[in-house]
């Protein structure tokens, strides 16, 4: 049925928030925004068309709020709320009470948000699907002298998943026995904590894979396309650091088997909506299902730079009930495009968290360069949330012209007031195994064993600016002096008046 969105809310904040609400403008939609009291000034509430404050600053006061949340978006007259990535985004429950409460939520029903969410669900519904998966088993955290005979059964090294969430929380992986059990209860603590739910299960650890991803689009009459993968194996931590694409690594041929599996998993659960279908890749290209994430991807950039694909507009389209109004014979990919997460932290000390205010701010521009970012100048980056400040995505007419591009960009990037992955972004464009495409998710742990990555923050930079500034003043100084020592002994009046001349002119033309 098809229904008409007027106004959308953003149940979200930073990057994101920012992205949807330019999103809108460009529509012809009224945005709202909705904000905690460490968000007061943030670039997302002055950019919305409307803002309302939700609560106090911790997430679970505020974004994680149910109840508020629907309260603005009933107050607002909203007839959508978009929940950007992360928060609220994969919530089933969420997703149920907007229905219930009769408003659009942008994304997939909530029964299938449930049953994707669910990491143990969506492995076997990919089963089900006959696409393969990594060997693996159910475990019962409880039980750990069970889940141990699992274990054995399933061949160390082994890699710990919570069943719920996503983020690189509640995993781990072990390479020997005797650390199983307390890795398990760590897992499951920490799955717990992030999501409310211990609940894990394992499979066979894959060494040195690629993590390769798969873009859908599915409407509410049985289309179903895919906008070619993406590759997000530089990661720390399961968490991703830069994204690009198309992948280096695959063939047509590939791509094309990697498309129609995650389209068939689409077509199996009932998906409706955006969405990421995930998996692993082996060095000997052998793909295994990983996940689907029901939501807009952090990385979901790239995708767009190399189809002229608008994700975000996709969505409203959708969750409106308009059919795609094409397939996948009409998709054309475009050169190559990488993103790099810009992120308040400080790489050499293990991407610990910064936070401060951005006393200095200047994004790159130019030919192929975009920034998505949820800062500006004097703004405040509080320690309360993801330290994602900004994304720098860069498109070229292939890799190569690509990676030089963002290294010129990265160059151009200037912020002061805290720590930020700028530096960290400058030594991949410029490592030898990056740039020959040679990527693994074991990529910064075998390349940077001690994170060391040269950065120079502004306070460096404008000390050598300085630095270059006077050392040039001090040679033209030099060559007057010496100019004026070689007229004493003898030169001719001709010589002098050309030298008198070039000094006047040293600063350039009037």
């Amino acid at each position: 049925m098809k229904r008409s969105i007027r106004k959308i809310l953003i149940a979200n904040r930073g990057e994101i928030a920012v992205r949807v609400i330019r999103a809108c403008r460009d529509m012809g939609l009224t945005s709202v925004a909705v904000y905690s009291e460490a968000d007061c000034t943030a670039y997302h509430v002055r950019l919305a068309d409307e803002a309302y404050l939700i609560g106090e600053a911790l997430s679970s006061e505020s974004y994680l709020v149910h109840d508020k949340i629907i309260d603005v978006a009933k107050k607002s007259g909203a007839d959508a709320i978009h929940p950007g990535y992360g928060f609220l985004a994969e919530n089933a429950t969420f997703a149920q009470r907007c229905a219930d409460e009769g408003i659009i939520f942008i994304g997939p029903s909530p029964k299938t948000i449930a049953m994707l969410g669910d990491k143990i669900q969506a492995r076997r519904a990919a089963i089900e699907a006959n696409l393969p998966v990594v060997p693996g088993a159910e475990i019962d955290a409880a039980n750990v002298h069970k889940a141990l005979e699992t274990a054995a059964d399933v061949r160390f090294p082994i890699l710990i998943k919570a069943t719920a969430g996503g983020g690189g929380k509640g995993m781990r992986m072990v390479e020997k026995a005797e650390e199983f059990e307390e890795a398990v209860k760590r897992a499951s603590s920490e799955a717990l904590s992030a999501f409310g739910d211990g609940r894990v299960f394992i499979e066979h650890f894959l060494q040195r894979p690629r993590h390769i991803e798969i873009q859908i689009l599915c409407d509410h009459h049985g289309n179903c396309i895919h906008l070619g993968e993406r590759e997000c194996s530089i990661q720390r931590r399961h968490q991703k650091l830069i994204e690009e694409s198309p992948s280096p690594f695959v063939t047509e041929k590939l791509r094309q088997e990697m498309g129609e599996a995650a389209i068939k998993i689409a077509r199996s659960t009932g998906y409706v909506g955006a969405g990421t279908v995930e998996f692993m890749v082996d060095q000997e290209g052998h793909y295994y299902f990983l996940e689907v994430n029901t939501r807009l991807q952090v990385e979901h950039p790239v995708t767009e730079m190399v189809t002229g694909f608008d994700l975000v507009r996709e969505q409203v389209r959708i969750a409106e009930g308009d059919v795609l109004g094409y397939d996948q014979s009409d998709i054309r990919f475009s050169g190559h495009a990488i993103e790099c997460r810009i992120c308040a932290e400080d790489p050499e000390q293990g991407f610990v968290p910064s936070s401060g205010v951005l006393k200095n701010y200047r994004i790159p521009s130019g030919p192929g360069v975009r920034v998505d970012s949820g800062v500006v100048i004097f703004s405040e980056v509080p320690v309360y949330y993801d330290p994602l400040i900004a994304k720098l995505i860069v498109w070229g007419k292939d890799r190569d012209e690509a990676i030089l591009r963002t290294r010129r960009a990265l160059d151009e990037y200037r912020v002061s007031g805290l720590k930020t992955t700028l530096g960290f972004h400058q030594a991949v464009m410029d490592n030898a195994t990056f740039r020959q495409g040679k990527l693994s998710t074991s990529f910064l742990a075998e390349e940077y064993p001690d994170n060391r990555f040269i950065q120079l923050d502004d306070t460096v930079r404008e000390t050598a600016a300085i630095a270059l500034a006077l050392d040039k003043f001090l040679r033209a100084r030099k060559i007057a002096v010496s100019n004026n020592s070689s007229s004493r002994r003898g030169d001719s009046n001709w010589k002098q008046f050309h030298r008198r001349k070039n000094l006047r002119n040293f600063g350039g033309s009037r």
